[in-house]
């Protein structure tokens, strides 16, 4: 009887405070789809533009330099942090929290079992609301995140190199999970 009365309060602590409805999750899933979006446009965009300007040897320090100011002010303008990880690095300064690590597991999990790699909401401990979505790798980014002399040549592997002494964000192929966003709400 001891046990079932500290399963229940064990659940009810959890039911309280820290959970969402339906329909929270739904207007934190559209918010967080719309700011992620947003987010790649405006990333993609200036990336675009950088590499029809001078391909990767321009557009590889743009994106060292102006990256992560760029999903800053997108951060300010939603009122939320908006941060791009892996488990395949290029910039240190996006390292994966613990969670988000088990989040790109789950979907590397999803996607190997061809099952769809969905958006998920949740509440930490701090009742903070997060948002994690998958970023799948495009045609277009395979230049600076594909195969070695298959998609990506060795000079643009170099010119990385040169800014990214560590970098493990190459190898991919056109439908690979690249990362993920995560989206933490502030409000």
């Amino acid at each position: 009887m001891k046990n079932l009365l500290i399963v229940l309060v064990f659940m009810a602590m959890l039911s309280c405070g820290n959970s969402l409805t339906d329909k929270e999750k739904q207007e934190y899933t559209n918010k967080g789809k719309e700011i992620a979006q947003n987010s790649f446009k405006a990333l993609s965009e200036k990336l675009t533009e950088q590499m029809k300007l001078g391909g990767p040897a321009q557009a590889i320090p743009f994106c060292n330099v102006e990256a992560i100011p760029i999903t800053q002010q997108l951060s300010d303008k939603y009122e939320v942090t908006i941060k791009r990880t892996s488990d395949k690095l290029r910039n240190p300064a996006n390292e994966p929290t613990e969670r988000e690590l088990e989040i790109i597991n789950t979907y590397h999990q999803l996607i190997s079992s061809k099952q769809a790699a969905k958006p998920i909401v949740e509440v930490d401990s701090n009742n903070k609301k997060h948002f994690y979505a998958p970023i799948m790798m495009k045609a277009n980014c395979l230049a600076c995140h594909g195969k070695i002399e298959e998609f990506m040549t060795v000079k643009t592997d170099s010119i990385i190199k040169s800014l990214y002494s560590n970098d493990k964000a190459i190898g991919y192929n056109e439908g690979d999970l690249r990362g993920i966003w995560s989206i933490t709400f502030k409000k």
